[in-house]
């Protein structure tokens, strides 16, 4: 029964705001921003299982990207940030063990995704932002906990005798640090792979210059000048940002969202579930009036900006139906607008690319892309008569795994005749977990073909044109329109989902393999696989048996 418990709790709700926090607190000194984490045991986001020793589940992360995400709007004027501990003896102990073994397996593989596109916001800023991340780990740093430091630029261990860095999953729990920890040791921080494998079979860890030598940490630090030189590492990264002095923030405020048992709606995204299908038909709305002419006109608009606000939007209903619906298989995207508009502010975006605000308002887009990107829906795009599939807005229907286009008029629809139109952000602003843009993904064998496409910048594309750049699937006029598309959504809900998962996740991300890549196909596979494994999932398995004294009991057949 236990496993039962989350999905009987209310939908999960991804806004929040400082003054709600309950696990972490924000403190500006200067340049330096210190994010400190003291988990409220009692604070957990469903019932059964307290938040021992700074261990968290989704509401800490949730948090946790939210102070992340404010730092950059909010606060242009910090340029480093230390990730820190408000408990003693403890940076982090990860995961609660609690939350997983109680948890289904959806919320298993999605709190997991969710934690490790936070970690990737977190290497961004440092990358893209000029806010640049120290884990300054006091205590220990175990499991999902030294994960959380491993997205900082630089780890700072106290050399105290007892602090640790550690991943003990395999021993404890037989399952893995599913958030990115075995791929950034190696990739990320160059530790050798025998080194590796003795780290993540060591219950206690490594500590001071030991974990130096092997490169899981960057330093350790007397605890007698702790303080001092933290906050002097800090000061030395936050030189070498570019961020803005004096520079005024945006604060963001509440989403005005509604939801219903069927609708959740936005002031510029709208999502409606046809539960009998399985569908949810998404919305985005282009912008009414034309941009702002500058980019200090847009900073004024606060987060109202449209291109701030519809990502927002479009970002909190993406989160909404992963988490809390499903067994929704399919999101069909649409636009409406007019693409001039859209385009407009394209233009701004392109032409003051170095304002700090409009560089945060483009880095927001491309993580939001890339979180419909890592959405195991299937995603089909339609292309309809008043749509505005135009510019940023067109990346949507570059995220689809199909997409389809209306040939001419539509009875029922009086809009425009359908459109694609590129603009210089498809080409670069954007990228892929792979490092390359959408386009780039899609031709990956036909390079001229996307300076094709670059050649019609700013032209309205018909649906025959196009076809023939390769932007959409399929075509089809008024007469066939409706039951192509209907024969399409029904045969896509009925496949198997994880049939469905595995397929959508490998044809996504065609090219090189990076880092990201590397961590999200992991999570896909082994996470899908080992968190339903009777060894760690069953009743006599590791997740079950923690901490009760009793050995768990393992299936020993290697497969």
């Amino acid at each position: 029964m236990a496993a039962e418990t989350l999905t009987a709790n209310p939908p999960v709700d991804f806004q929040t705001a400082p003054e709600h926090y309950r696990h972490w607190t924000i403190d500006i000194e200067g340049p330096i921003a210190f994010l400190t984490m003291r988990v409220k045991e009692s604070g957990g986001l469903f019932p059964g299982y307290e938040l021992k020793l700074n261990s968290y589940d989704l509401g800490v992360d949730i948090e946790l990207a939210d102070a992340t995400q404010r730092l950059r709007f909010e606060h242009p004027g910090v340029k480093a940030v230390v990730i820190r501990s408000g408990q003693e003896r403890v940076f982090c102990a990860g995961a609660n063990i609690r939350m997983l073994s109680q948890s289904t397996h959806a919320h298993k593989v999605n709190f997991c995704k969710f934690t490790n596109e936070t970690r990737n916001a977190i290497e961004e800023a440092g990358e893209t932002s000029g806010q640049r991340y120290i884990a300054a780990v006091s205590g220990s740093a175990a499991g999902g906990g030294y994960e959380l430091a491993l997205a900082a630029e630089h780890i700072m261990l106290v050399d105290d005798r007892s602090s640790s860095v550690s991943f003990p999953e395999t021993p404890l729990l037989a399952v893995l640090p599913g958030t990115g920890g075995l791929t950034r040791i190696v990739d990320k921080r160059k530790v050798r792979r025998d080194r590796a494998d003795v780290f993540s079979t060591l219950e206690e860890g490594i500590r001071g210059r030991r974990a130096v030598e092997w490169r899981l940490v960057d330093e350790v630090v007397p605890k007698s000048s702790w303080n001092e030189t933290v906050k002097a590492r800090a000061l030395e990264l936050a030189a070498r940002s570019d961020r803005p002095d004096g520079a005024t923030g945006v604060r963001l405020t509440p989403l005005a969202r509604t939801i219903t048992e069927n609708t959740i709606s936005y002031p510029r995204v709208s999502v409606t579930i046809d539960r009998g299908g399985r569908v949810a038909n998404l919305t985005v709305l282009g912008p009414t009036t034309p941009a702002p002419a500058t980019a200090a006109a847009a900073l004024a608009q606060g987060d109202q900006f449209w291109p701030l606000a519809a990502a927002r939007e479009l970002d909190d209903a993406i989160l909404h139906l992963r988490l809390n619906e499903t067994e929704i298989g399919q999101i069909v995207i649409r636009t409406e607008g007019n693409p001039a508009l859209a385009l407009s502010y394209d233009a701004l975006l392109e032409s003051a690319a170095s304002d700090w605000f409009i560089r945060e308002v483009r880095l927001l887009w491309k993580r939001v892309l890339k979180r419909v990107d890592l959405t195991s829906r299937t995603l089909i795009a339609l292309i309809e008569p008043g749509s505005c599939f135009a510019g940023t807005l067109a990346e949507l229907a570059f995220t689809a795994d199909r997409s389809a286009m209306v040939d001419g008029a539509l009875s029922g629809n009086a809009g425009p005749a359908a459109t694609i139109q590129l603009s210089p952000m498809n080409f670069g602003a954007y990228p892929m977990s792979n490092g390359l843009t959408r386009l780039a993904t899609r031709f990956l064998g036909e390079p001229e073909t996307v300076t094709r496409a670059r050649a019609t910048i700013g032209t309205a594309l018909d649906a025959k044109a196009a076809a023939e750049l390769g932007l959409v699937t399929f075509t089809y006029d008024d007469t066939d329109w409706l039951d192509e598309i209907r024969i399409m959504l029904e045969e896509r809900a009925s496949f198997s989902p994880d049939a469905l998962t595995g397929m959508e996740a490998n044809l996504r991300f065609a090219g090189p393999e990076t880092m990201e890549t590397k961590i999200f196909g992991r999570l896909t596979a082994w996470q899908n696989w080992i968190f339903q494994r009777p060894n760690a999932a069953g009743d006599d398995g590791a997740l079950k048996r923690y901490g009760s004294g009793i050995q768990p009991t393992f299936d020993r057949k290697r497969v």
